[in-house]
């Protein structure tokens, strides 16, 4: 297979290009490196007919039959792994061997998936009858998936919506449609025509998707902004919605830490993906005693980080993703500057015309600043400075947001108990973006509506089905 041209969607079990195109490009350069189809809506109506066609089959395939469509796929990804996370970096920008980490989470996803069995529960309290409670499938569902993680939140939802017996049609990024194009060509025979469906196209294709009357779910991944209008789409005929959306994680780094030893965790924690990440650390709360010393082991490490393209050897931070987000991070330095703040920053990228914006550490800005009140989704982080801990967790809980958190501290017991304090669905103790296939991921506040991933995610994508059966 060709993985630099030859870009087309996958529809009811057939390769489909598309009456017009889509320009994708290089966020390291800034030039169109390929196209891709725009998905019109009359190939939508055929993709979500296929899909509501293979449901009526695929819900009573045996659910050890879809488990080893899953492993199948899985597979598939793995042996071609190196190719995936070329045109990844491509299109993404972020380094080559990061992409091939997020190829190999996508396979361990799948197969993690391949072993989920849904449960089943009987009631017989001796009075006649007996009461069977599975879980059934919902129908076709639409899945949106964001430009951060273009692959492995695709799997997120492909995995379990398909182990459940659902069908499933697909839309990855504008910005970044290739990889998932590719995969659907090499799944193409893994699964029956119409269980997956894999579609492309501009900013207008995602409402055309969530209003759409075919789909009886919606799996959505992406900004709490576009979120809204998700839901609002999805209540004028009721569908089942989960939405994973923003977050301004925080971070509190307790007087105890071995600051030698947890430098490197959390600046890496705050930038992987050149922070492009929903559960980055974006506020980092410091005790007094200890800011000066991890604020300049910070800045020390951002000196020694390479930015740049991501398919150079070396590079170890990939440009802003896309032009719209590059300029809303660099406004929001911009406002930082001009607010008289103390910025902190790393090297400059290459001059090649791409989207790279620095390290850059704010040195304890105030808590009403735009920088630290909005999500930067850039290698941008506020650090701040506390003294009371009581007062820490509520500065930590001040915002509309609450999808993860991380507490560092030499006390576990500790840190667990503030953790239990943190309004977020997922808190970290001396760690960083640890997430598993069988642990529920669920944002709490405006973050986000549902679970995705474990049992409770698989079950999003099912319904309850109580049955009287008389003795």
């Amino acid at each position: 297979m060709n993985f630099e041209t030859g870009y087309s969607m996958l529809i009811d079990g057939a390769l489909a290009t598309g009456d017009a195109q889509i320009e994708v490009i290089n966020p390291a350069n800034g030039q169109i490196f390929a196209t891709a189809p725009d998905c019109s809506p009359e190939q939508l109506d055929i993709a979500v007919a296929a899909a509501r066609r293979a449901f009526r089959t695929w819900r009573a395939v045996p659910i050890g039959e879809r488990h080893a469509c899953l492993r199948k796929a899985g597979d598939i990804l793995e042996a071609n792994a190196e190719q995936l996370a070329r045109l990844f970096t491509r299109e993404q920008g972020r380094p080559t061997d990061g992409a091939l980490s997020e190829i190999g989470i996508a396979v361990a996803w799948l197969r993690a998936y391949a072993a989920m069995i849904p449960p089943t529960h009987v009631i017989d309290n001796g009075d006649g009858q007996r009461v069977e409670t599975s879980y059934v499938p919902l129908g076709a569902v639409c899945a949106i998936s964001p430009w951060n993680f273009p692959v492995n939140l695709s799997i997120w939802k492909i995995a379990p919506a398909l182990a459940a017996g659902n069908t499933i049609v697909l839309k990855p990024s504008p910005f970044t449609p290739l990889c998932m194009l590719k995969i659907g060509e090499l799944l193409k025979d893994v699964f029956p025509a119409g269980v997956l469906n894999i579609i492309s196209g501009g900013d207008a294709l995602g409402p055309l998707m969530t209003a759409h009357p075919g789909f009886a779910k919606i799996s959505f991944t992406g900004s709490t902004a576009t979120g809204r209008r998700v839901m609002e789409s999805a209540a004028k005929d009721l569908k089942r919605l989960t939405l994973e959306l923003g977050g301004n994680d925080a971070a509190i780094v307790m007087p105890d830490v071995d600051l030698d030893d947890v430098a490197q965790k959390i600046f890496f924690g705050a930038f992987f993906n050149s922070a492009q990440i929903c559960v980055a650390t974006k506020r980092l709360y410091v005790h007094d005693s200890i800011y000066d010393g991890l604020r300049d082991r910070l800045a020390a490490i951002a000196q020694t980080v390479k930015l740049g393209d991501g398919s150079e050897q070396g590079t170890n931070l990939g440009p802003m993703q896309n032009r719209r987000q590059f300029e809303r991070v660099s406004a929001l330095i911009e406002d930082a500057r001009d607010a008289g703040l103390t910025l902190v920053e790393g090297p400059t990228g290459p001059d090649t015309g791409g989207y790279f914006i620095p390290v850059t550490i704010i040195d304890n800005p105030p808590e009403d600043s735009a920088v630290v009140q909005e999500e930067a989704f850039g290698p941008v982080l506020p650090m701040m400075r506390f003294h009371d801990l009581d007062e820490v967790i509520d500065r930590a809980n001040a915002s509309e947001y609450g999808l993860a958190g991380a507490v560092w501290s030499k006390d576990i017991d500790q840190a667990v108990a503030v953790a239990r304090r943190l309004e977020t669905g997922t808190v970290w103790i001396n760690q960083n973006l640890v997430l598993r296939p069988d642990t529920p991921f669920a944002g709490h506040k405006q973050s986000g509506i549902g679970v995705e991933n474990g049992m409770d995610g698989m079950l999003e994508y099912m319904v309850p089905q109580s049955i009287y059966v008389p003795l």
